[in-house]
């Protein structure tokens, strides 16, 4: 696709942007951690929510799920179809080309409202059902492809993938090996955030879902609410796939749409907050290495947090043109902040040896 920025060509890029969530959203998650964390979020997102149904999501597409980040050219952003770098091999007119459960025979017909979590676990009551902060507007022979089973990583695949590379297959991630359905790692901190929201805001009624279902990987508790080896999966899809730009336009229309957020867009940092993972030692080393910069910067001071900072050799900023602009060699060693140099208001890309996040100066 065109107009990629510097930012989005770092295939190893990792970070986070912070979406602003209104003053006083999140009082009283202050100091909490595990899942009285999660319960204080899900008292939280269901305080004033407002269902709109599932005819409603149609509209809702209209306005939050329009391609500005990629062609930007206001089609349906389809996360199983849409190509990051390349041209996308149909589009999708929002209202237009729209249907239901039926209506297509092949991969471009039209799109339909794909439940990252199946809505037949949840017996396709309200107010799951029409839940924006989780059904995404996908191509209807895709989501039909994905069915209900797991999102995961794929070792075999079956059939072909979608043409944007959107695969069903058997798991290769450690402690599942059924079939799973592998988005591209362009969308997997997407749904794995939105997924991880679904089982926040309803944890009172998950024991009462199909869990039995073998393609179901609730682990039938109201507390974890995943198996172990889904929670690991959607914990380093977290990590890998950053908060970006799109999810927060998207988690602040969902605040005006149906009065409720996405913590997890807002506040990333909250998802390690509260599961446990049994992630191997090098993976977790990984994610303890990485860190997070506070968005946007003021006043000239960049401010970051993170368990290994200290350990931080070089730093380089780019501006959105890959323009190295301000240099520093060790800069985190007795403190946490860094001072820019004149930069304008705008985007950035702070490089710390080989983690790379985008920050906003105001």
């Amino acid at each position: 696709m065109k107009n990629l920025s510097f930012f989005l060509l770092l295939a190893s890029a990792l970070g986070t942007i912070h979406a602003q969530a209104p003053d006083g959203y999140y009082n009283g998650t202050e100091n909490l951690t595990g899942y009285s964390l999660k319960t204080k979020l899900s008292q939280i997102i269901n305080n004033g929510t407002e269902d709109h149904g599932y005819g409603g999501l149609w509209n809702a597409y209209k306005t939050g799920d329009l391609d500005k980040y990629y062609e930007k050219d206001n089609t349906i952003l389809d996360i199983y179809s849409e190509i990051p770098t390349g041209t996308d091999a149909y589009e999708y007119t929002p209202g237009t080309d729209q249907c239901g459960s039926a209506g297509y025979t092949k991969e471009g017909d039209c799109y339909n409202r794909e439940h990252l979590f199946p809505q037949s676990f949840f017996y396709e009551k309200a107010p799951m059902k029409g839940d924006y902060n989780f059904i995404f507007p996908t191509d209807g022979k895709v989501n039909n492809i994905r069915d209900n089973y797991p999102f995961g990583t794929v070792g075999t695949v079956s059939g072909t993938p979608s043409t944007n590379g959107s695969k069903l297959g058997t798991s290769n991630f450690p402690g599942y090996g059924g079939t799973v359905f592998e988005p591209i790692d362009e969308f997997k901190g997407d749904i794995a955030r939105s997924l991880l929201y679904f089982i926040t805001r309803y944890e009172d009624k998950l024991p009462d879902f199909k869990y039995s279902d073998n393609n179901n990987p609730q682990d039938g508790s109201k507390d974890r609410g995943f198996e172990q080896w889904y929670i690991n999966l959607l914990l380093k899809w977290n990590h890998d796939d950053p908060v970006s730009q799109k999810e927060i336009d998207r988690n602040n229309y969902a605040y005006t749409y149906q009065k409720n957020r996405n913590p997890f867009i807002d506040h990333p940092e909250f998802v390690d907050k509260i599961w446990t993972s049994t992630l191997s030692s090098d993976e977790i080393k990984t994610i303890d290495k990485r860190f997070i910069i506070q968005n946007p910067v003021q006043n000239g001071t960049l401010v970051i947090a993170g368990k290994y900072i200290k350990d931080i050799q070089n730093v380089q900023i780019f501006d959105m043109s890959s323009r190295i602009i301000q240099q520093a060699k060790e800069p985190f060693r007795n403190t946490n902040t860094l001072r820019l140099k004149n930069l304008s208001k705008g985007n950035y890309i702070l490089k710390a040896d080989q983690q790379s996040v985008k920050f906003i100066i105001e």
